[in-house]
């Protein structure tokens, strides 16, 4: 019989694991709590969360969720960070922080989307633009041709204009 707490547990997991973008499980051992603490802090800004998690209720809880794979990244002690918004932010986030603090944490995989990710692809999403950044790049080169053009539109209009001032300064010279 399951008592009223992990019953909470299993459905709160069961909500985020829904909601989820990104989920990306890494061995919590050998960190304190200040810096699982810590952690959670760096991620928050990303839009992420992370929980420890017990195995078999992550299992449970990405059944119910229809997101069985994702149980497939939960294996050995579990930290589970969820993103929910931009998928390549907690990524960057997280091995940020890995980096900066210099934690020796084992990424064990991700999910994204509904794809398993190895250890290898989640450290390489890490590397790409963000969300936001890739729009940017998209919109400045497609603005890109319209300035060009507007530019040699301006420019050969005051070209002409130039033209004909000089040939109206022409006229008057010899009238």
């Amino acid at each position: 019989m399951p008592t009223p707490r992990k019953v909470a547990m299993l459905a709160e997991i069961k909500d985020r694991m829904e909601r989820a973008s990104i989920a990306i499980s890494a061995d919590y051992r050998g960190l304190t709590v200040a810096q699982i603490t810590e952690l959670r802090r760096a991620l928050r800004p990303s839009g992420a969360q992370v929980n420890i998690v017990k195995n078999t209720l992550a299992a449970m809880a990405a059944k119910e969720a229809g997101r069985e794979e994702m149980a497939e990244i939960v294996q050995g002690p579990t930290a589970l960070a969820i993103g929910f918004d931009d998928p390549i932010a907690p990524v960057k986030a997280l091995t940020e922080h890995l980096r900066a603090k210099r934690l020796n944490i084992q990424i064990h995989g991700g999910w994204l989307e509904g794809k398993i990710l190895s250890r290898a692809e989640v450290e390489s999403l890490a590397t790409m633009p963000s969300k936001e950044q890739m729009i940017a790049d998209v919109v400045s080169k497609l603005q890109s041709p319209l300035y060009n053009f507007a530019g040699l539109m301006q420019s050969t209009m005051r070209n002409f204009a130039g033209l004909i001032d000089a040939r109206a300064n022409q006229i008057e010279a010899t009238a």
